[in-house]
This record gives C-alpha cells, sequence and structure tokens, in this order.
C-alpha cells in the first residue's frame, strides 16, 4: 500500500461504510451513546451508509482509490435535506438506533449548536482509516486531500473530535483548537477545531 496511490472525490459505496464503521468502534462518543460493543458494530454498519448518502447527496465523500481511508464532508453554508430525506431519515435513525437514539441526538446537537450559522467552513463530518492499514498516513493524506480542497474555494475546515489522541494529530495538520467542551449528563468530552482559509 502506497501514498501515492490517488485520493479523490467518489460515490457511497460498502467498502466505504465499512471503513468508517471499523475506524469508529471505539470512538468515545460512539462508545457512550451505545455501550454494549456487538450493538454497537452492528448500529454503525448500518449508520455509514446513511451518512455517507447524505454526504454525498450535500457535499462529497473523499476516499482512498481502495476505500482504506475514507472522509464525508459537508459544505459551507446550511444543510437542508427537504421534508421527505429528513423524515426518511429519521426514520431509518429511529430503527437504528432505538433506544440509544435519545444519547445520539444529545452528542449531535451538542456538536451542531456550536458551529457558526450560516456555516463559513467545509465540515469535515468523519474521516476514518480500516483497522488494518492504520499508522501508514492514509487518514492524514484524506484530510490534507480535503482541506487543499476547501482552500482552493477559499474556505477554511472544521472538525470535531472526542479522541483526545486525535488533537494532537489534527494539530500537525495545520488545525487550531477552538473549544474544548463535554456533552451534557455525563457525556464525552469533545474539541471543536478549525483549519483556518487561506
Amino acid at each position: 500500500m502506497s501514498l501515492d496511490r490517488p485520493i479523490g472525490r467518489t460515490k457511497p459505496n460498502a467498502r466505504i461504510a465499512a471503513t468508517l464503521a471499523a475506524a469508529f468502534e471505539e470512538d468515545p462518543a460512539f462508545v457512550w451513546t451505545l455501550p454494549d460493543l456487538p450493538v454497537r458494530r452492528r448500529v454503525l454498519s448500518r449508520f455509514f451508509p446513511i451518512a455517507a448518502v447524505q454526504s454525498q447527496r450535500h457535499g462529497m465523500i473523499l476516499a482512498s482509490d481502495s476505500g482504506e481511508a475514507a472522509s464525508l464532508w459537508y459544505p459551507p453554508g446550511t444543510v437542508s435535506d427537504g421534508w421527505f430525506h429528513s423524515f426518511r431519515d429519521q426514520v431509518r435513525m429511529l430503527s437504528i438506533f432505538r433506544s440509544a437514539l435519545p444519547r445520539g441526538l444529545k452528542v449531535a446537537e451538542a456538536m451542531y449548536a456550536r458551529h457558526p450559522r450560516p456555516q463559513p467552513h467545509w465540515y469535515l463530518r468523519y474521516v476514518g482509516v480500516a483497522p488494518d492499514a492504520q499508522g501508514k498516513g492514509w487518514g492524514g493524506a484524506v484530510v490534507r486531500a480535503g482541506v487543499a480542497f476547501a482552500a482552493e474555494r477559499g474556505c477554511g475546515v472544521l472538525i470535531e473530535t472526542a479522541s483526545e489522541s486525535n488533537v494532537a494529530i489534527y494539530t500537525r495538520l495545520g488545525f487550531e483548537i477552538t473549544e474544548e467542551w463535554e456533552v451534557p449528563d455525563g457525556g464525552p468530552r469533545f474539541w471543536t477545531m478549525i483549519h483556518p482559509a487561506p
């Protein structure tokens, strides 16, 4: 596996969803939302195909050519699904998360409450690397590709992470911490970070 293989825009597919599901299996926010590992695996395997389609609909998916690393993005401005897609996705999320949905919504609402409105940045919703490909530079390469894409359009990039170990990684990639905060009612700690516009 070599980093000279291309990273580019792509469409949702099973490999990308599987990469992200595996990468987020031990993410503190998902662990808090879904403490039981078998349940978490089941939910993530069903959640990320939906999240990928949402990003394709509004923004973009950037991934390595064979999907070892993948990222889901929303564009600047306000993302609105319209009533049909919103209602359908809400029903699907309820069927996937079931009793864990209130915790999942608490995390999502806490994140979005901290976003500028309208959003001036490209929003890096999720980025992950398949476990057998981690530590080889793929994650950084995907993030740098997205930052370059945003910069070409005069925009910065916003990301949140609930993994403290990721903060140093994103800092090396040029991101700056804008806020450190916790999800209410005992939820995980998050770091909001921005890669400034050029």
